[in-house]
């Protein structure tokens, strides 16, 4: 039989930190992850929107502000988690994300998408990875497949900007991350396990929110959009297994998972097939080094 919600082993006493809680794949991580007896840290950028989210949750669960196109609230944050679990966090979902907004910058001048998806989360994973106890697990998509990255102009200083190929290139950048991580803890020693997943077309407000944050004409849209979307993908429930499977599941470091139907559409979750360029060692390495030259966090482990 498929894997399902119902195969989660008990989660008590486990903690669970979740980027980007607030709606979505996080706040149905955090529904389900609660529900089975975690203490879940839901991570959200907006208050307001944290504590609507919140009270959605039966279980322990508690707050926490974090925006990830912020470097020094990730510091903020990570140092809060620290204390808060007295640095015995189980599971960090790296979930959150913004899909093809206009070109735009992060408090720190990166550009929106690599800023907020990869650069923001791969600070608060080095900045928390002392604390995790078992696994960190990152979202990334299937538009990882699409073209775009460029190591050496990672912001898009020097390339026409495409919000699209951005989207693509952070989601790969995500992979290569989760990889290379996952390399580097073996390398040391560490029984800690690096872990990645992707939804396939899900049910969503990611796709109504690019169309929001592109001005009145398109935010008309977006109510439009959210109606569609219920017809051409999957259910939010289904959406969210690969990255359950990935945080609660007797799974390897080094995996990727996500929905095996439909090329990885739809479907059961199982083993998912990152393009090429994810497993590149090398393309790992650089973006590694160059991670930690942009956000001035020193990479865990060294």
């Amino acid at each position: 039989m498929a894997w399902s919600e119902a195969d989660i082993p008990d989660q008590s006493g486990r903690t669970v930190l979740i980027t980007g809680a607030n709606s979505g794949l996080g706040l149905r991580s955090a529904q389900v992850l609660a529900a089975k007896g975690a203490h879940v840290l839901m991570a959200c950028r907006s208050t307001e929107k944290g504590k609507a989210a919140l009270a959605t949750v039966d279980g322990a669960a508690e707050l926490l502000q974090l925006d990830l196109a912020d470097l020094a609230s990730v510091r903020k944050a990570a140092a809060e988690v620290r204390e808060r679990t007295g640095d015995q966090l189980h599971v960090l979902m790296n979930n959150a994300g913004v899909m093809a907004p206009p070109k735009g910058k992060t408090a720190d001048g990166f550009e929106t998408q690599i800023g907020t998806n990869h650069l923001g989360h791969a600070a608060l994973t080095w900045l928390l990875l002392p604390a995790v106890t078992d696994r960190v697990v990152t979202v990334s998509s299937i538009a990882h497949r699409g073209r775009g990255f460029d190591i050496d102009d990672l912001n898009w200083e020097r390339r026409r900007y495409s919000a699209g190929a951005a989207y693509s290139a952070s989601k790969l950048a995500n992979l290569l991350f989760t990889f290379e991580l996952d390399r580097r803890l073996r390398a040391a020693g560490s029984s800690v396990r690096s872990v990645a997943a992707h939804p396939g077309m899900t049910d969503t407000e990611l796709s109504a929110n690019t169309f929001r944050a592109r001005g009145p004409v398109a935010n008309a849209l977006s109510k439009a959009v959210s109606f569609g979307n219920r017809f051409i993908t999957q259910s939010l429930a289904q959406g969210t297994l690969p990255q359950l499977l990935a945080a609660t599941g007797d799974v390897a470091g080094g995996e990727y998972y996500g929905p095996t139907r439909l090329s990885e559409i739809f479907g059961p979750p199982g083993p998912a097939h990152p393009r090429a360029a994810a497993r590149n060692t090398e393309l790992a390495r650089k973006l590694w080094d160059r991670t930690a030259e942009l956000t001035g966090v020193a990479p865990e482990p060294a």
